[in-house]
């Protein structure tokens, strides 16, 4: 955790210097401030600045050091359970594709049709990712 905060404070120092570097430059070039990169620029350092104020909270919290923090530690120490995963499913590439098909047809214009064509395909994909345990070679 350590290190993830030393890297969100750099994060917060670097978008604050070039925030201001791309303010002052603006300045220089067209004699007025370009305020949606400055604004953006400079909130992404404030956003990574939180992170890191939180990140400082939560190890304070902790009062001790993580796993992942100490020099001795081995690989195994810090192996929780992150779950199950299906490396041969491919409902998530379905699942991917209906979402994708929604957004599309949202975005070209006036092409709402794609978008309720799409709409079964998503549900089709949600239910045999969920459901794709309770059939076949793989039932439980």
């Amino acid at each position: 955790m350590k290190s993830n905060i030393v890297i969100f404070w750099v994060l917060t120092a670097y978008f604050v210097v070039v925030g201001t570097a791309y303010t002052i430059f603006s300045w220089i070039v067209e004699n007025r401030i370009e305020w949606a990169g400055s604004t953006a620029i400079v909130l992404s350092g404030a956003l990574t600045g939180f992170i890191a104020f939180y990140l400082m909270l939560v190890q304070r919290k902790q009062g001790g050091v993580l796993v992942e923090d100490r020099l001795d530690s081995d690989i195994d120490d810090g192996d929780p359970e992150l779950g199950e995963f299906s490396p041969w499913s491919w409902w998530p590439i379905f699942l991917a594709f209906g979402p994708a098909l929604v957004i599309v047809g949202l975005c070209i214009g006036f092409h709402f049709w794609l978008s309720f064509l799409a709409l079964p395909l998503v549900a089709i994909g949600v239910v045999g990712w969920v459901f794709e345990y309770y059939r076949g070679n793989f039932a439980r």
